[in-house]
């Protein structure tokens, strides 16, 4: 018999079923309602900016870096567009390599530019464009355009690329650019503007690029920028433009620096030359040089290597951190020690025989037999060694440190670039610390007498030398050395000194000074004089003074013989000098590494030096018209003998 279905139980169950999918339906359309609410109106504003986050893209528009130019205005170091093919390392999705060999169909990659984008890529962020070509062709910018779609991740950009258009000329003033390296970028991210920095590949390594790194590279600006969802920009939508570096307009004449490179030829040395009035500096020259141009794009190792391991150290700026003996162009301001102190006066004089004796020691003349009966002005202008033998005996080695020190020697000068050396002033408390054996702290008197003829332990870089020549030739007002003279706004041309006014004032009585610079113009124009041979017919008169300086020392009972020792072991030539004698407007100081005396081989190049700035003649020009001397000093003749001075071959120093 068959059983009766029970209807109410089952409408029951399927009503109570219907209740249960409605309450599911229902709270599940609340909790997509909910959470449309909670996007839709409370999270709103925070998710449209995320949306315009993913959206628009902020790219960073790196400013034009400023310009470098020399006094007169001549384009020492300025950028130029070029087009460079760049990869991101994270959208890559291939072999790298197998990437760069396609590429290199289209595009002439070269090994060298294949080891640079490794050292790149190891150096780097991933996602961080790097370039493994720049400077494109227009025909590898056509060729890779047209094959694009098949490298994704890689793009053709349009960069600003630093050039030096002077080559070596000047390098270790200007200095150069180099990209970014994690040691750089560990100090940017320290700076307080290190956002000025986004985008920003290259920073300044060395020289002015360096020092004035921040004055150079400008305000960074941004573009809002629409994207597509594979990264592709569509349109721009704000730009906030960026502003551009503030140009460097430099002391030096660059004419000037190249007539002074040319003259010392492939010869090792420095050359600084000051406007005493201002602290200008006219030419800063360090001989070899090296072109910046090698290290903008990173210098390759063959010519890393060249420049690194040569003995010549192309790479030393040697009138910043080369250190020298200054020899006999240190005697002017010893002599101007003795006035000032009281020590001696202008008529005192010595007989010199050839050499002085100190504590059983012999300390020997550069003239056999000596210079006869010499005063102070004879002195300087003969460059008698014994004389200061015996002055520098009478003052004391603390008493030459105090009276130099306001000169510059053995200081920091401040000058506008970075890794000045110190160099060495000596004197008794800075043997007690420099030393640490009893014995080598004591200071003996012996030790005093070479520092009269700027031997011993005297070291003073070029730059310190020519800073002292200005001093002296601007009447003991000291200006401080610059390299930059002024900074110009780029969009209103508004100019803005950098070293406006004095340091300071060497209280110096000013008949002792015409008296020192009496002597000097003596050096130059009295026949017998160190300097007399190359500067006797100059159109102009002019104050110097020559010196040798020892490399290394010569053994008792040796004497030096330049023929047989070895290269590097020859004395160094020297020369300091200012012009014209009556109203000085360049002061200068020089060094020629391991080639002899200071006439033969320093004073020449000084010659060429003052003869293009004072009256525009190059070392080539011939048949110019005379030009009336000027001047002398205001010192009155009657001060000194001029005629002291034998007529005589040129004395060597």
């Amino acid at each position: 018999m068959n059983e009766l279905k029970n209807t109410e139980r089952e409408l029951y169950y399927f009503r109570m079923r219907l209740i249960f999918i409605g309450i599911f339906v229902f709270a599940c359309f609340s909790v997509l309602i909910s959470r449309f609410v909670w996007l839709q109106i409370v999270k709103y504003d925070d998710y449209v900016l995320q949306a315009d986050d993913n959206r628009i893209d902020v790219v960073p528009v790196v400013p034009n870096r400023g310009l470098i130019m020399d006094r007169n205005g001549v384009i020492l170091a300025q950028n130029y567009s070029a087009y460079t093919l760049e990869i991101t390392p994270s959208k890559i999705t291939q072999d790298m390599d197998l990437l760069i060999d396609n590429l290199s169909a289209l595009v002439d990659i070269q090994p060298k530019h294949r080891k640079r984008f490794r050292k790149l890529l190891d150096e780097s962020k991933n996602f961080e464009s790097l370039p493994i070509r720049t400077r494109l062709t227009d025909d590898e910018v056509a060729r890779f355009t047209a094959q694009r779609f098949r490298f994704p991740g890689v793009d053709i950009q349009a960069r600003l690329f630093r050039q030096y258009p002077q080559g070596d000329s000047a390098s270790h003033v200007i200095g150069y650019i180099g990209r970014i390296s994690p040691k750089d970028a560990e100090i940017i991210d320290d700076m307080e503007d290190s956002a000025n920095y986004k985008g920003t590949d290259y920073i300044g390594k060395e020289g002015l690029e360096k020092s004035y790194e921040t004055a150079l590279h400008g305000t960074t600006g941004f573009e809002r920028v629409e994207v597509s969802a594979n990264g592709r920009a569509v349109r721009t939508l704000s730009r906030t433009p960026p502003t551009s570096g503030q140009n460097l307009i430099l002391s030096v004449d660059i004419e000037l620096q190249k007539v002074i490179e040319e003259a010392f030829g492939d010869r090792r040395g420095a050359l600084v030359a000051i406007e005493p009035e201002t602290g200008d500096v006219l030419a800063f020259v360090s001989k070899p040089s090296y072109d910046p141009n090698l290290f903008v794009e990173g210098i390759d190792q063959q010519s890393w290597n060249e420049l690194n391991t040569s003995e010549d150290r192309p790479l030393l700026n040697r009138p910043l951190s080369g250190t020298y003996p200054p020899g006999s162009t240190y005697k002017p301001y010893m002599a101007l020690a003795a006035l000032e102190l009281g020590k001696r006066t202008p008529s005192q004089a010595i007989a010199d025989t050839g050499f002085f004796m100190f504590g059983g020691h012999r300390f020997n003349d550069d003239k056999p037999g000596g210079h006869g009966i010499v005063d102070m002005y004879r002195s300087i202008v003969v460059s008698c060694d014994p004389y200061y033998y015996m002055l520098a005996n009478d003052l004391g080695v603390d008493t030459i440190h105090d009276f130099m020190k306001p000169f510059g020697f053995g200081q920091k000068t401040g000058i506008d670039l970075e890794h000045e050396k110190t160099g060495l002033l000596p004197s008794t408390e800075w043997k007690r610390t420099a030393y640490k054996k009893a014995a080598q702290q004591k200071w003996y008197a012996g030790e005093t007498i070479s520092l009269g003829i700027g031997q011993g332990y005297n070291n003073f870089t070029p730059l310190q030398m020519a800073h002292a020549m200005a001093t002296l030739a601007n009447n003991g007002i000291v200006m401080k050395p610059h390299l930059v003279k002024m900074t110009e706004d780029p969009k209103t041309r508004q100019k803005t000194l950098t070293v406006p006014k004095e340091s300071y004032r060497i209280p110096l009585k000013q008949e002792n000074i015409d008296f020192i610079k009496h002597a000097m113009v003596g050096v130059t124009t009295v026949a017998g004089g160190t300097g007399y041979m190359k500067f006797h017919d100059a159109e102009y008169i002019s104050g110097g003074k020559t010196g040798t300086a020892q490399v290394v020392g010569i053994k008792k009972g040796e004497k030096y013989n330049a023929k047989t020792t070895a290269e590097r072991q020859r004395d160094n030539a020297l020369y300091i000098a200012f012009a014209p004698a009556d109203k000085p407007r360049i002061a200068l100081a020089m060094v020629v590494e391991n080639v002899g005396f200071g006439s033969e081989f320093a004073a020449p190049i000084a010659r060429k030096a003052l003869d293009y700035y004072l009256l525009g003649k190059r070392p080539s020009d011939k048949d110019k018209p005379p030009v009336a001397k000027t001047d002398v000093t205001s010192a009155s003749p009657a001060q000194v003998d001029t005629t002291a001075v034998p007529a005589a071959q040129e004395i060597r120093d």
